[in-house]
């Protein structure tokens, strides 16, 4: 076998040189398998192995000595040895000092850097690489396995976020939520979802189900480029096509892709990236899933819904501080007597958004607005069911609108840590006769998606200059929660 020359782990007391460290392990191992690659490709099978490895965080911990009880996360939960692997330290970089550095207050020991076990698949090794990718199997004269990793199953899962694993087999705990392999498989699916690189997503993320809502985005952001004070520096579209001035070009694309992501970026990582997601759970689920690898401080939904109540109007908001999950795609991951509670500081910061862009406040923000549950199913068409089942418990639940995002969004965030939150527009009301029709929805599009979505972004706003430590707080932590946020 074939690797680079091992190592022995090394401790620092400084994060930034922790993770300088973690950027030369992972850039040496990355060339090492592409500069095989490489050869293999054009010399055929090498005649051995090739494989390199993960670097790793490690830090032993042997008191139960009282840490910053202010803080949901950046310690470990007692004695013992910890462990994460990592990747891509180029994009992680700020998050892993921020990370490393809570647990050298925290504890007083070092943290380690060295390599890890776990092998990097080549897939991974040369996706950052211009003009190289794995062939499919079958193209190449041997099995690429038989000479490189490939993705495992064992190490590209959610086990750590779901609760399942407490221990790694060497005896140490896991450090942080994902795995490398899990974080570049994610990394991975993002580019092919959305059309964009994950360089450019940012700490705070809209879903929508609508495309309506991009054009007003786009507007947007041409508007805040035009204003520095707003702290704007850049516009990125499909294809990662980005510009810095308000006129800058953006080319059609003939093709869009599944999720159509846009972001709107700030210099230190704080601006809003926009995910419109199509309709149903299974795409919430697979935006969330891999955007949840990013570790964003927060995102929310931003979609139109079906008001249950006849004092709603269309156009009307509702702010979801519970939510009834038919949506069953994350039945298998998060039980559904699992309660997804409503986010105080994202509730709040929901409600001041609405009322500066509408003007209204107290008593009168009931004219336009209801706080209440949200169901979230999985049929489009429950409509033409049998109406005895599905509207009893609607109407047993208290829920005043249904979608078919919301509550997968909001339990995905949930299970992942990640800070949520719901504010939808009736869109029609089937229950009292009034159904999406084209002639209305075109009327109710033009006259609604813009002062929704300046809803959004100014929550969004609102949310970062909230500190960190409060958004993520104690409700999105278990009994035994990783030190990594």
């Amino acid at each position: 076998m074939s690797c680079p020359m091992p190592r022995d782990h090394v401790g620092f007391t400084d994060a930034a040189a922790a993770v300088d460290l973690l950027q030369h392990l992972y850039d040496e191992a990355t060339h090492f398998l592409a500069e095989g690659f490489r050869n293999t490709l054009g010399a055929g099978h090498p005649g051995h192995r090739i494989r390199a490895f993960y670097p790793e965080i490690r830090i032993t911990v042997s008191s139960f000595g009282k840490v910053d009880s202010r803080l949901s996360f950046g310690h470990v939960a007692g004695p013992g040895t910890y462990a994460t692997t990592v990747t891509r330290p180029d994009l992680f970089r700020n998050y892993l000092i921020q990370q490393i550095e809570l647990l050298l207050q925290n504890h007083g020991v070092p943290v380690e850097i060295g390599l890890s076990h776990t092998p990097i698949p080549i897939h991974f090794a040369v996706a950052a690489t211009v003009g190289m990718a794995v062939p499919q199997d079958g193209v190449m004269e041997f099995a690429l396995r038989d000479v490189f990793d490939v993705p495992d199953l064992a190490t590209t899962n959610d086990d750590i976020v779901n609760g399942t694993l407490l221990r790694y087999p060497d005896g140490s705990a896991p450090l942080a939520p994902f795995t490398a392999q899990r974080v570049d498989y994610s990394l991975a699916r993002l580019a092919h979802y959305t059309a964009t690189d994950p360089t450019h997503f940012q700490n705070h993320v809209l879903f929508t189900n609508y495309q309506f809502y991009v054009e007003e985005f786009e507007t947007f952001a041409r508007a805040a480029l035009s204003d520095p004070a707003l702290g704007y520096t850049a516009f990125v579209a499909t294809g990662n096509q980005e510009i810095t001035t308000p006129d800058g070009e953006i080319q059609p694309v003939a093709k869009l892709p599944q999720m159509p992501t846009y972001h709107l970026k700030r210099a230190d990582g704080q601006g809003i990236t926009l995910v419109n997601i199509g309709v149903g759970p299974s795409n919430a689920k697979t935006a969330t899933d891999h955007i949840a690898v990013l570790r964003p401080h927060a995102w929310l939904m931003v979609g139109h819904c079906a008001g249950l109540r006849n004092s709603q109007s269309l156009g009307d908001y509702v702010l979801a501080h519970a939510y009834l999950r038919e949506d069953h795609v994350l039945d298998d991951d998060l039980p559904v007597w699992v309660p997804i509670p409503a986010l105080a500081e994202i509730q709040i910061a929901l409600e001041d958004a609405v009322e500066e862009v509408t003007q209204l406040e107290g008593y009168e923000l009931k004219r336009i607005m209801r706080t209440g549950t949200v169901a979230t199913i999985d049929n489009r068409n429950w409509e033409l069911r049998d109406q005895s089942g599905p509207v009893r418990r609607l109407s047993q639940s208290r829920a005043v609108a249904l979608d078919m995002e919301s509550a997968t969004i909001a339990a995905n965030g949930f299970r992942f840590r990640v800070p949520y939150g719901t504010l939808l527009c009736v869109s029609d009301k089937p229950l009292h006769g009034e159904l999406k029709l084209p002639g209305m929805a075109s009327d109710f599009y033009k006259t609604q998606v813009s002062r929704h979505l300046q809803i959004g972004i100014r929550a969004m706003e609102l949310l970062r200059e909230t500190p960190i430590a409060r958004l993520h707080s104690r409700k999105l932590r278990s009994f035994e929660e990783t030190a990594f946020l």
